[in-house]
């Protein structure tokens, strides 16, 4: 699939890049030989393969997800710079 010099600047305006003309070209041929090697691909005979979600398959390492009771203010405060009772006291943000 050939890709235009025309279409290349389309993309550029939409991306906001501002491209010279040799670039342009440049660009138009890689993305050409990009696209003919994907219709390449699309020709592989993949009868019997098992579709796969990536490249290597991942286990869950995360333990389990249990309740615990909470340590309360005095702890979880205990090294907060500022606090105002049981709570975190922080600068104001908005005005």
């Amino acid at each position: 699939m050939k890709i235009s010099k025309d279409e290349v600047e389309k993309i550029a305006h939409l991306a906001r890049l501002d491209i010279d003309d040799d670039l342009k070209e440049t660009l138009s041929e890689q993305l050409s030989h990009i696209l003919d090697y994907i219709d390449t691909l699309k020709n592989v005979n993949v009868d019997g393969v098992t579709p796969a979600s990536g490249a290597a398959f991942m286990n869950n390492v995360l333990r389990e997800d249990t309740a615990h009771e909470s340590p309360g203010p005095d702890v979880t405060l205990a090294n907060a710079p500022e606090r105002d009772d049981d709570f975190y006291t922080v600068p104001r943000v908005v005005k």
